[in-house]
């Protein structure tokens, strides 16, 4: 199994992105192991490309993205300082009260950042907390402050103009970097943009950057091509019986190498394909654990192996099948894949 990583479309989409804010220094959201695509890899790649800031969720995701990036990079830590942080050199996010209080006991002097709760509900100070302890706070000298989009998807969503309108109330006098953009903000316009930008997903080749370059290739490998005749059964369970003789392909992957279950036909009806060079060859039965059997009667030759991801059939269209975002379908990924960059 073999998951192509294309570090150039990274890299481009890195570059396009960062030319929509042009106001605004870009740096690149590298968590979950750069979505599943390998943190030190993806971050040695854009810091050749310029990149100097980088986010991660927690402590423990810096040590790969600290060997891509090098010393000299800016490593934010999105969940801050938590109890039992083994943060080293890089900069926690702060949160909360509490979060504040502990880092500036422990790390007295050293950099932070504060996220605020703009609307959100899930992160970051609420607005009476920092009311509070904002003079306090600045006087400390925050190198970075943050908030998030709940609703940066839609462009049209009247939560953007209200979280914004919070936003800039919240940070009237801060003269640190703000910054309140991840993919969906810097697509809304210069208005969100402020000093830095979050680029994540649509590093990645997904939405809703829809002029992203692809990035990920995923093929999986042909184990055995059988003649199937008609009214014989396939797979788990016999959910697919075979209208005609056809001939079926199986390949080495399944939902222990995060390939969803819903990916399966749905009775006799295919809900996917996979692909061979652009060719459609349905995916008939079940997913299983290990394997996938797909129809591949059309071909004259059956390759060597068949793509689930790939530029005619990217994360989002694979996600819209199993009914949720390229985000999961990405970090889903499991380690069974060879991966190989370009």
């Amino acid at each position: 199994m073999t998951l192509q990583i294309d570090l150039s479309a990274i890299a481009a989409n890195y570059r396009a992105l960062a030319a929509k804010s042009p106001g605004a220094r870009a740096s690149a959201v590298v968590k979950a192991d750069a979505y599943g695509l390998g943190a030190e890899q993806v971050a040695r790649r854009l810091a050749a490309e310029g990149a100097r800031d980088f986010f991660v969720a927690l402590d423990r995701e810096v040590a790969a993205v600290r060997a891509g990036a090098g010393p000299e990079a800016q490593i934010f830590v999105l969940s801050g300082h938590m109890a039992g942080a083994d943060l080293g050199s890089a900069i926690p996010v702060l949160n909360n009260p509490e979060q504040y209080f502990r880092d500036r006991a422990m790390r007295p002097g050293r950099p932070f950042g504060i996220q605020l709760d703009s609307g959100m509900n899930r992160l970051g100070f609420e607005p009476a907390e920092w009311a509070a302890l904002k003079d306090e706070i600045l006087a400390q000298g925050p190198v970075l402050v943050m908030s998030h989009l709940a609703c940066a998807d839609e462009p049209d969503h009247p939560m953007n103009a209200q979280q914004l309108a919070v936003f800039q109330q919240m940070t009237q006098g801060v003269t640190a970097p703000r910054s309140l953009a991840a993919t969906g903000g810097i697509l809304l316009g210069p208005d969100y943009h402020f000093d830095l930008t979050r680029p994540g997903i649509g590093l990645y080749g997904g939405r809703p950057f829809d002029a992203a370059q692809p990035v990920v290739r995923l093929s999986l490998p042909v184990i055995q091509t059988r003649e199937v005749e008609a009214g014989e059964t396939i797979g788990y369970s016999n959910t697919y019986t075979a209208p005609r003789r056809m001939r079926v392909s199986t390949v080495a992957a399944g939902y222990a190498d995060g390939i969803h279950r819903r990916l399966s036909s749905d009775g006799d009806r295919p809900r996917i394909d996979l692909l061979a060079d652009g060719q459609a060859c349905p995916v008939v039965g079940r997913v299983s654990m290990d394997l996938i059997t797909a129809d591949v009667s059309a071909l004259q030759t059956v390759p060597e192996a068949l793509d689930l991801i790939c530029p005619a059939q990217g994360i989002d269209a694979v996600a819209d099948v199993i009914g949720t975002i390229g985000y999961e379908v990405l970090t889903a990924l499991g380690q069974r894949y060879r991966r190989h960059y370009i």
